[in-house]
């Protein structure tokens, strides 16, 4: 029998969830009406950010968090039905005063209910109204004077404007509401349908019959914030070199963090433009960028202040322009993902050369193939005091050796992808196959040799640690990782921070796995196990006792997992919100109907291809 919650004080209560973390909040939060209250306060003392939905079910949570004096608030689900205006009326009324960060995303929010809502928020700092096409398609949005002005008074202090994905947003309407923002920091202008082309003959943009946003227009708008103005999101639209030189030459402007995601147009020249007229940058992101070359990265090389860089998808770049890119004294996080030319040894080797300083927190390298052991060995040794995230998803010839690295070298990592590196074995992870058995390595490739003859007598003295040596982690990814079975996972995935671990498609793991997982790693939040077909119902139903704190579970394809399961799971994951079951055999569309009327609180369910009976029934 379970013994009943002790009635303590609210402050005893409060003071003892002061030392606990987020997630050991949420577990605390399971032991009664009270400690949920408590949790929730505590919660929001530290600027959480909470998902709400245009539904009944939101209004008591709404009730809760009035109580706050910063919140950040998603809304979802919104359109002009009378639930909806009731969320927002209550939001206006209990939380709007408060709010630090509003997201409308993908909303059908009316335009009655917007300027309801905006108009009450007094310390905004951040506003979203991407995908909103509902809110602009009419082009009335703040058409009234004094509607235009007490939005400007409720404006003044905001910081970020997110107008990404806006088919219908004109020099009219983004005028209207920048001019409410006199302090403007950030400005996302992604995926939105700019005119960047100039008329030949006239010199002006050329005649569009729709209303639209201009290039011409925004110049106007950043001249007049130019000393404001710090970031800016072109990503996924048309904009040309010619039109990225004249953003970064507006007189004043200085930014400190420029997006330019899959701007196909974007050439070397722009490239060099940006980093001579804005030699701030301390981010900058030209992923999916295809007409880059080596030229771009020599040109960001002289960015001293440069602090995130993501390259990826650049297929002409080359290990002979990374290299520069050991002189950036501040570089703390690196993209090269799917740079398929690129095999990282000429960088990483450069970072141990006397004048670099080797800072980097993040490095990305997936889907990079030429990455090979010999690069991961060099990035141990040099990087091991650094690095906090490591990807080499897909990077197909990274060995047992590797992993055997990155346990003796790289012990301070906290995000370690390692998907679809399918040559790993149960002997890496148990530590089995260590450097000593690759001391070869150095004599095969010449490139490797800066770090083999005194570097691979540290690791002969280092030889032995398993996975277990990485006690940071909190996100673990070994998906399609096929060489593995219960023997290493049940002995070496046990982490008591890990948040977040894929196993799809390690086809060999059996309920065994699932429960140790569960027993041993009670943090865990998101756990995808896609394509899993041995694991039954027996295994979830144990493991569901212990992952109480888990919001996200994906068992696509797992045929021998039926509603019984799900029932317990449910039942036991009091926080669990995502779920999915696309594909599994023995589930049926009636089964998920039940589900989702039983638990309304399961908001996301995915459950493609699931048969109206499992065949199972129709043989009976």
């Amino acid at each position: 029998m379970e013994k009943e919650a002790p009635n303590l004080p609210v402050e005893v209560i409060s003071y003892i969830l002061h030392f606990l973390s987020m997630s050991d909040r949420k577990e605390a939060s399971l032991v009664s009406k009270a400690w949920y209250t408590a949790s929730l306060d505590q919660s929001l003392q530290k600027n959480a950010f909470y998902r709400l939905q245009g539904t009944y079910d939101s209004l008591e949570f709404v009730r809760h968090l009035r109580r706050r004096q910063s919140l950040c608030v998603a809304l979802s689900n919104l359109d002009s039905s009378p639930t909806s205006r009731m969320v927002i009326q209550n939001i206006a009324l209990h939380l709007a005063p408060h709010l630090k960060s509003l997201l409308l995303r993908d909303s059908n929010i009316t335009e009655s209910s917007f300027m309801d809502l905006v108009q009450s928020c007094r310390s905004l700092w951040g506003l979203d109204i991407s995908c909103c096409n509902c809110l602009f398609k009419p082009g009335t949005l703040m058409a009234n004077e004094e509607s235009k002005a007490r939005t400007a008074e409720a404006l003044v202090d905001l910081r970020e404007l997110n107008l990404s994905n806006l088919r219908y947003l004109s020099d009219l309407t983004f005028n209207r509401l920048t001019d409410c923002m006199p302090k403007l920091r950030k400005l996302a202008l992604a995926g939105c349908p700019i005119v960047f082309e100039l008329d030949p003959y006239r010199g002006v943009k050329t005649c569009n019959p729709a209303p639209t946003l201009s290039l011409t227009n925004i110049l106007c708008f950043m001249d007049r914030q130019a000393a404001t103005l710090k970031w800016l999101n072109f990503s996924h639209t048309s904009i040309t070199s010619e039109a990225i030189q004249s953003v970064v030459q507006v007189p004043g402007l200085q930014l400190e963090g420029l997006v330019l995601q899959h701007c196909k147009d974007l050439t070397d020249d722009a490239v060099c433009a940006i980093c001579s007229c804005q030699p701030n940058l301390t981010s900058l992101d030209l992923t999916g960028c295809a007409e880059l070359t080596d030229k771009s990265v020599l040109a960001v090389a002289n960015l001293q202040f440069l602090e995130r860089l993501s390259l990826g998808k650049i297929r002409l770049m080359t290990d002979r322009g990374l290299k520069n890119l050991s002189s950036i004294p501040t570089l703390q996080a690196l993209d090269l993902s799917e740079c398929y030319q690129v095999s990282g040894l000429e960088l990483v080797n450069r970072l141990a050369l006397p004048y670099a300083t080797p800072t980097l927190l993040s490095l990305n390298f997936s889907c990079c193939t030429m990455v090979k052991d010999s690069c991961v060995f060099s990035m141990g040794v040099i990087l091991c005091d650094s690095l906090r995230e490591l990807d080499l998803t897909s990077c197909v010839y990274i060995t047992d050796f590797s992993v055997s690295v990155i346990v003796n070298y790289l012990t301070g990592l906290t995000v370690l992808r390692l998907g679809w590196c399918k040559e790993i074995t149960d002997r890496g992870l148990l530590g089995m196959s260590t450097a000593n058995d690759n001391c070869h390595l150095g004599k095969k490739d010449k490139k490797a040799q800066i770090m083999t003859e005194s570097e691979l007598k540290i690791s002969k003295e280092k030889d032995g640690a398993s996975l277990r040596s990485l006690m940071c982690l909190k996100e673990l990814c070994l998906t399609a990782c096929a060489k593995l079975t219960d023997t290493s996972i049940t002995k070496e995935i046990r982490f008591q921070e890990l948040k977040t671990l894929s196993l799809s498609m390690v086809h060999e793991i059996t309920d065994e796995s699932v429960v140790s997982i569960a027993e041993h790693c009670r943090s865990l939040e998101w756990l995808s196990l896609n394509h899993c077909g041995q694991l039954t119902d027996q295994g979830l139903t144990a493991a569901a006792n212990h992952m109480k704190r888990l919001t996200t579970l994906e068992i696509s394809c797992c045929d021998k997992i039926t509603s019984q399961a799900l029932e317990v799971l449910v039942q036991e994951c009091k926080w669990l919100r995502s779920l999915d079951v696309s594909m599994c055999g023995g589930l049926t569309i009636r089964d998920i109907e039940r589900l989702q009327l039983a638990y309304p609180r399961l908001t996301d369910i995915k459950a493609k291809y699931l048969e109206e009976q499992t065949i199972s029934s129709l043989l009976e």
